[in-house]
């Protein structure tokens, strides 16, 4: 009776979430979801951020309350802006978590102006964002004392010959948001240098080749160079773009120390996932600092590191304790299904920009 009396007095939050699609590289929306509908310390009510109409976050209707579209990145901050003013009219979101590296720079840019409305992040600094950018991890790793593969941003193909003659074949490809190849020999590198950059943009990052283990680790910073939560595990499944499908939670004591000492060196702000590999060398490299929540999430969640929920509580000011264990040795294995969805949702979402 106690207990059913504590869970009615629970405060109800409106937490907006974007990255609601579920392709072979999976966004986190759907995870965090899942996430913050077990949190302990508050209710939900999940209100749904999508950019296309077939997201299959949209119509899970046991997770997600409401859905609005909202504008690309590329159609700038102003557009974003006048979207979220209309959906906070009708939702009073409390928090919004954005969940994909192209988006975040945007959310970073207005928080301030969010925070006045009434809608609070806890998302990495602007300056944090920047440094750890693919392009930049050399001097980051420099500043830091963090090891890190030697790369470099290049505008021109022709420039990948020079580099590949430092670093020597193979080696890797790698899109300044998303996307990541190996490339044997010079025409294998040029051909995902025009295919990456036509999706993503310049600059295309080349970076030395680490053979090794994968494994990744994620988190979460208060801003203040303390660790609240960290998980890692090792990658027991990886797909053609390189995501984990499967992996299982280690005990590793070397990355938690790495990843302590990236948080209170760089005062990490907000949740992140580090990738790494563990050289043959038996050093451990780190080769991408994602600054946002990762797909694996749940993982952390069911091994008692609930990261979403304490991000949250971070973002709305309250008292969280760094989380002081995890279970060790529990999997997580990706698989997919077919929803059956009725076409008037699809042409409401697409129509009308809301479900």
């Amino acid at each position: 009776m106690a207990f059913l009396r504590k869970a009615k007095m629970k405060r109800k939050l409106n937490i907006g979430v974007t990255a609601l699609n579920a392709i072979d590289s999976p966004g986190p929306g759907v995870p965090v979801i899942r996430a913050l509908r077990e949190a302990e310390s508050f209710d939900v009510n999940i209100i749904g951020l999508s950019y296309e109409s077939l997201e299959p976050g949209i119509y899970m209707h046991d997770l997600v309350n409401k859905t609005y579209h909202i504008p690309y990145p590329s159609s700038g901050m102003d557009a974003l802006m006048y979207r979220l003013n209309y959906i906070h009219e009708k939702e009073k979101l409390d928090v919004i978590i954005p969940n994909f590296d192209a988006e975040l720079f945007s959310f970073m840019k207005l928080s301030d102006k969010l925070k006045d409305m009434g809608i609070h992040t806890f998302l990495p600094t602007i300056p944090q964002f920047e440094e750890r950018h693919k392009h930049n991890l050399p001097e980051f790793g420099e500043k830091y004392g963090l090891n890190v593969p030697k790369s470099k941003a290049i505008y021109d193909p022709v420039e990948i010959q020079s580099i590949a003659g430092e670093y020597s074949y193979p080696i890797v490809v790698k899109g300044k948001f998303y996307d990541a190849s190996i490339a044997y020999n010079y025409e294998q590198a040029k051909s995902y240098y025009n295919k990456i950059s036509a999706k993503w943009g310049l600059p295309i990052i080349i970076q030395e080749f680490v053979h090794g283990t994968e494994f990744n680790v994620t988190g979460l910073g208060d801003g203040n160079g303390n660790t609240i939560a960290a998980v890692p595990m090792r990658k027991q499944y990886i797909t053609d773009k390189g995501k984990a499908w499967g992996g299982i939670t280690v005990d590793d004591k070397r990355m938690l120390d790495l990843t302590d000492k990236f948080i209170s060196q760089s005062k990490w702000r907000g949740a992140f996932e580090l990738e790494l590999i563990k050289a043959q060398d038996n050093e451990f490299y780190i080769l991408e600092i994602n600054p946002r929540i990762p797909a694996w999430i749940y993982l952390a969640v069911g091994v008692g590191q609930n990261i979403p929920e304490a991000l949250v509580n971070l973002a709305l000011g309250e008292k969280v304790y760094p989380f002081t264990s995890f279970d060790v040795g529990k999997m997580f294995i990706r698989y997919s299904w077919d929803m059956i969805v009725d076409r008037s949702e699809f042409e409401q979402i697409s129509v009308q920009g809301e479900l």
